[in-house]
């Protein structure tokens, strides 16, 4: 296993998507109250700039996946 991706796993929010209402604003709000319920409050409110800033669904969605491990 490589170490340097377990840890960097490990400094990651768990954001649980599924089943979830798959609108871009609901997935935003989720991600960030998720974030923030789990102690990273500021990557929150960075990753909301950027998903308001993004210029796509899809865009949003590797963001998520850039901010969380997403189940």
């Amino acid at each position: 296993m490589d170490h340097k991706l377990g840890e960097q796993k490990m400094n990651k929010p768990i954001a649980k998507l599924v089943g979830k209402d798959g609108n871009v604003f609901g997935i935003i709000g989720e991600m960030c109250i998720q974030m923030k319920r789990q102690g990273f409050a500021v990557e929150a409110n960075e990753f909301r700039e950027k998903a308001f800033a993004a210029k796509s669904y899809d865009e949003v969605l590797a963001l998520c996946t850039d901010y969380a491990d997403i189940r």
